[in-house]
């Protein structure tokens, strides 16, 4: 693939509470695979939060800061601005962003404006013939597409959970830069953020996730996955029959129509395995799943299963792993 004079990969950072949100830093990882066949940087880019780009200087090459009082305010308009700007300033060979709603938008308008190809919400990387190949779930994540975008640069968003965030190293030059936005450019301005529910309730980040489903029958019996998982220090998740029937907040949905995970250990709790649930755990490292119909489908993309009542099982699993955290 001809990149042309294009050398870096141009990293969005997305920030949060002056911190980057850890799918930008997972987005890092491929942007070295690529960065590998195009010999250049790693830029990691940070609008509206210097702090946020010092704390992300350890996992680049380089990082640029765009700051002002237009882009504190959280506008998407001004953001969009500023990264077609640094794109046109840094020449990048890709603009790669995690796959939030920001994200998204951001790198969707980009495409848009400059005529590039795009890549949404990309679970893994390989190089065939010197070119990259993304590939994208599909269908609910029944199907696996593989997808290889023909312009340079191109945008891509990666998906929460499908690349590992890298090892930090020694701190990279951090360049702050000024982009001034046109008034006309703003069509819309963030006039009040409120805090959600679902920002205390870090399923992306957890290491370890107990999820309950419509098989463990009762708002009661789904303290069971709650106590699970607070003996294994992990976090609670929830399918959506589980959460309409006001077992738990929605803040704790796993699946296409809730939050993205991938954990080092899931744990299925009367969790039947629906297409639209598993497409929201697949990264996960290790599955366990609890079900009493053997041929559910969960137990297809499961490491361990276990046939039996969560009821039954859930208590047992909770008191051997006190007796083996108290040795």
């Amino acid at each position: 693939m001809d990149w042309g004079n294009r050398k870096d990969i141009l990293v969005f950072l997305e920030q949060k509470e002056d911190k980057p949100v850890n799918v930008g830093l997972e987005s890092l990882a491929p942007a070295r695979t690529l960065a590998g066949l195009t010999g250049g940087r790693v830029l990691g880019l940070v609008i509206g939060g210097a702090a946020a780009g010092e704390k992300a200087a350890a996992f680049c090459d380089g990082v640029i800061t765009v700051e002002g009082p237009t882009f504190g305010e959280g506008c998407s308009d001004a953001y969009v601005c500023a990264l077609e700007a640094m794109v046109n300033k840094y020449v990048p060979a890709a603009v790669l962003a995690g796959n939030t709603p920001l994200g998204r938008e951001l790198t969707a308008r980009l495409s848009a404006r400059l005529g590039l190809g795009s890549v949404q919400d990309a679970t893994a990387l390989k190089v065939e013939d010197g070119a990259p190949v993304w590939t994208v779930p599909v269908y609910g994540g029944t199907v696996l597409n593989d997808v290889a975008a023909d312009t340079v640069p191109m945008a891509v968003t990666i998906r929460s959970g499908a690349f590992s965030k890298p090892e930090a190293g020694a701190a990279a030059p951090v360049t702050a830069e000024t982009v001034e936005v046109p008034a006309g450019a703003v069509k819309a301005r963030v006039l009040e953020a409120v805090k959600e529910i679902s920002e205390s309730v870090n399923l992306e980040e957890a290491k370890v996730i107990v999820t309950g489903g419509r098989g463990m029958g009762s708002k009661e019996n789904f303290a069971l996955v709650e106590e699970l998982a607070q003996v294994l220090g992990g976090v609670v998740g929830a399918t959506r029959p589980a959460i309409e029937d006001g077992w738990v907040s929605r803040a704790h949905q796993v699946g296409q129509s809730g939050k993205i995970v991938a954990p080092a250990l899931y744990i299925a709790c009367g969790v039947s395995g629906a297409t639209q649930h598993v497409s929201g755990m697949s990264g996960s490292g290790y599955v366990v799943a609890i079900n009493k119909d053997e041929d559910a489908p969960i137990f297809d993309v499961a490491d361990v299963g276990i046939i039996g009542d969560a009821m039954q099982v859930l208590p047992v699993m909770i008191e051997e792993i006190r007796k083996r955290k108290a040795e």
